[in-house]
């Protein structure tokens, strides 16, 4: 059976979990589901943001990142309680699915896609050389949707990550925490 849509990319590669105590959902993932290492964000950096069409800066998070076969499981702790695209979902002292994010080959496309179909666009802006916006699903399915722009530092990067799951041997669940 084929489904027509208007959404072109629909391969989901990532869920996301925004968390109350990123240590703890850690030690969940990795004692619950046997799920990591993951990989430690103490800040992550975004350049010319814009949430929900004005500009701002991107929220302060912590964030761990591992894989669990093909998907990437991402768990982020906003670390303050300033309105974005995490809180947009969550207040603070709350938590749950986020967003699960596709990475785009059109990146043009696949977020025009969403704003035709009249998905308000949460958030936007570039993380290093690419872009990265989240569409404002919740209404529908409960959860954002996270468009990531491809390119090779991002899938060298998550490939490093995904080799790194296959290698694991349940020690050292977390990598690059200072």
């Amino acid at each position: 059976m084929n489904i027509p849509t208007p959404f072109p990319n629909r391969d989901i590669m990532q869920m996301c979990w925004v968390v109350p105590d990123l240590e703890s959902a850690i030690d969940g993932w990795v004692s619950s589901m046997g799920v990591g290492p993951f990989f430690w964000f103490a800040e992550v950096p975004f350049t010319e943001g814009r949430h929900r069409e004005r500009p701002a800066e991107f929220p302060d998070v912590t964030a761990a990142i591992a894989y669990a076969g093909d998907i990437q499981i991402e768990l982020v702790q906003q670390d303050d309680d300033q309105p974005g695209v995490f809180r947009d979902l969550f207040p603070q002292g709350t938590g749950g699915l986020h967003h699960v994010a596709v990475v785009c080959d059109d990146y043009d496309r696949d977020r025009d896609a969403y704003l035709a179909a009249g998905v308000e666009l949460a958030f936007e802006g570039f993380a290093g050389p690419s872009r990265t916006s989240w569409v404002d699903t919740s209404p529908t399915l409960g959860f954002m949707v996270e468009l990531l722009e491809r390119s090779d530092m991002r899938d060298g990067f998550f490939a490093h990550m995904k080799k790194a799951a296959q290698r694991w041997d349940g020690t050292e669940p977390i990598v690059g925490r200072t």
